[in-house]
């Protein structure tokens, strides 16, 4: 299988605290591959590492097969531009219409004329059911139609990496399942390779082709969906099943309680 991503013994730290430790993960082709776990695990990190806006202290991390290096500005740039980003609630631009929002990219970082950016922009938003709301500002659209225009300026140079942070966050159940379609579809149309952070198992199983599951800062497991789903580890199945007890305890470590209050 081709290998659009590789992350390689990955160790990242922000001072003292130790956030990811000796991470490795592949993500080919055409697959659509989710990194899933509880909240402040390295998922997003993983993100910032993969985009170049974080240096590991030890590993690499390989796009294209280029190893990213951002000191490296020229280089960097030009890797970025084979890559889409899907941020957390969308991060519109409140200013700019819907079409302006989706043009972005392509005036940035193309030389195209605005009559061939405009087909783009409306193929763009037709793809994820939007033509019609092109003249719209962010203000006017609701929460899961500003998260398909987001989607659709990802995709609008064609990437050949989509990263998607937490895609499902704050949607109702009728949009969370639009937008699981679009991903899978998307991908599978561009041939591109998809990342998705997330912790929400049941949209996320239903289209990745394959999940990593970390756990204080390492891959607790691996595989694909429905292996997962029948695993017998622990922090699976706590994970999964949205189970209180297991190995992810409540409380973050902490002194004793007679300490603090006696």
């Amino acid at each position: 299988m081709e290998e659009t991503v590789k992350i390689d013994g990955v160790t990242f730290s922000y001072g003292q605290r130790t956030i990811l430790h000796d991470v490795s993960m592949r993500f080919g082709a055409g697959k659509v591959v989710a990194i899933m776990g509880g909240s402040g695990m390295g998922k997003t990190t993983l993100l910032k590492l993969i985009g170049g806006m974080l240096t590991a202290q030890k590993g690499t991390v390989t796009v294209a097969e280029h190893t990213l290096d951002p000191s490296n500005y020229k280089s960097l740039y030009r890797i970025r531009r084979r890559m889409g980003m899907l941020f957390q609630f969308g991060a519109l631009f409140t200013d700019l219409s819907v079409f302006d929002n989706v043009a972005f990219p392509m005036r940035e970082q193309t030389d195209l004329d605005e009559e061939t950016i405009r087909d783009l922009v409306l193929m763009k938003l037709n793809a994820v059911g939007l033509r019609g709301a092109a003249d719209l500002m962010p203000s006017e659209i609701s929460g899961g139609m500003a998260r398909r225009v987001a989607l659709a300026r990802a995709i609008a140079l064609d990437p050949a990496v989509i990263m998607y942070d937490e895609p499902f966050a704050g949607l109702d159940p009728i949009s969370m399942g639009v937008t699981a379609k679009l991903i899978r579809s998307l991908n599978d149309e561009l041939g591109a390779t998809s990342i998705i952070v997330t912790h929400d198992v049941p949209e996320t199983f239903e289209i990745a082709d394959y999940v990593y599951m970390i756990n204080n800062g390492r891959i607790a497991a691996e595989g694909a969906p429905e292996e997962l789903k029948n695993s017998e580890e622990p922090f699976v199945k706590q994970f999964i099943n949205g189970l209180p007890d297991g190995p992810v305890g409540f409380h973050y470590p902490a002194s004793s309680v007679e300490d603090d209050f006696s």
